[in-house]
């Protein structure tokens, strides 16, 4: 009998842990009243139209109306999630069990919601995890005119940083707006993009004077319409709370990639030591992390002017874009050493922005 070559040389194959993603960013959810869905599922993914009149979806079905427009528009979305609002649920409860049955999609839409099915949704969504955005589509005169109470003015006046309001009489108008947002986020390079100025194929222009316009804009609204003899444009790109989407999309996947980068390095590593060289990984993980917004073109270099941070100045300049600091170790607490803490990490980033109005100046001479 051959003895054992373990007995000479023993191979002790080691598999470190699979990695971790931050999960998508770039798939739509839309919600509707239909029964194609069992109510046992709740939710049923699909990579397009096709697959879903395969389910069981009619063009007369709101939902699958609001997906043509998702899909119509280019670069066209890869996937999408429809989701069931049952009989006697709020369409924040439906949105909610839909977010409970799959954590997949970023965006949502509700189907034919009225404005007190929106202001629900929106405040759900608000405080939803994973981070989330909502996309509705009213057409309400209170909105174009502006009078007191409309539903733009409400959720402007609540703050909401994750309500994409659109003033459409297409219907389900900002869906088509979710598409184009879905469709453009691939997270390659330089993939980074505004909402502001796109071109939404399936939704008719509004025929809007420009004070009614400039009302929409006023409530942190976006409208699709006319400029000029030849342009059909969506405006402006914004959250009720005014601030800009791609903003907060960016923010949400930074902060996602963050987290699962420092995870992955707790989770991979055998053990970090408390001391310089384990905060030093830490710190690397992180900016790994970071040098995807920068690739993606949503963090660029630029001036802090921002409070100091540790070494950070007010009129230094983050020459990546970001950077990664940190407390020292050996100012740590015994209580913070035996609680096996890392000091505190600190990333100031300077977000790339974008121009969306220019002044031009000729100067005529003879």
């Amino acid at each position: 009998m051959a003895q054992s070559l373990d007995e000479i040389v023993k191979v002790n194959v080691i598999v470190s842990p699979m990695a971790q993603s931050a999960g998508t960013f770039d798939i739509g959810l839309i919600v509707g009243k239909s029964k194609v869905i069992p109510d046992s599922e709740r939710v049923r993914i699909y990579s397009s139209l096709t697959d879903m009149k395969a389910g069981g979806w009619k063009e007369s079905d709101p939902e699958y109306a609001a997906a043509t427009l998702y899909y119509s528009q280019t670069p066209t979305p890869s996937k999408i999630v429809i989701g069931r609002w049952d009989e006697g649920e709020t369409s924040s409860e439906a949105v909610a069990a839909c977010r409970a049955a799959n954590g997949d999609w970023y965006a949502c839409y509700v189907t034919n919601a009225t404005k007190d099915d929106i202001e629900v949704t929106a405040a759900a969504v608000e405080a939803m995890e994973p981070a989330s955005v909502f996309f509705y589509t009213t057409s309400d005169e209170d909105v174009k005119t502006g009078a007191t109470g409309n539903i733009m003015e409400t959720l402007k006046n609540k703050g909401y940083k994750r309500s994409f309001g659109q003033y459409s009489t297409t219907p389900h108008a900002a869906a088509a707006a979710m598409g184009y947002a879905m469709g453009a986020n691939t997270g390659g390079a330089n993939s980074a993009y505004t909402m502001a100025y796109k071109t939404l194929v399936g939704v008719a222009p509004e025929p809007l004077s420009t004070t009614e316009v400039q009302k929409i804009l006023e409530l942190n609204g976006n409208v699709y319409t006319n400029y000029g003899s030849k342009f059909k444009l969506l405006v402006q790109g914004k959250v009720a709370s005014g601030v800009h989407f791609d903003e907060v999309l960016n923010l949400d996947m930074l902060q996602a990639e963050i987290q699962i980068g420092a995870v992955n390095a707790l989770v991979m590593a055998q053990k970090i030591p408390q001391a310089e060289d384990g905060l030093s990984l830490l710190m690397s993980a992180i900016a790994e992390q970071c040098q995807k917004s920068v690739t993606r073109g949503a963090i660029a270099p630029g001036v802090w002017k921002g409070p100091p941070i540790l070494t950070l100045q007010r009129g230094d300049t983050l020459s990546k874009g970001y950077l990664v600091l940190a407390g020292r170790i050996e100012d740590q607490t015994q209580e913070e050493r035996d609680a096996r803490l890392a000091p505190p990490i600190y990333v100031p980033v300077k977000m790339a922005g974008a121009i969306e109005h220019v002044v031009i100046n000729v100067t005529v001479n003879r």
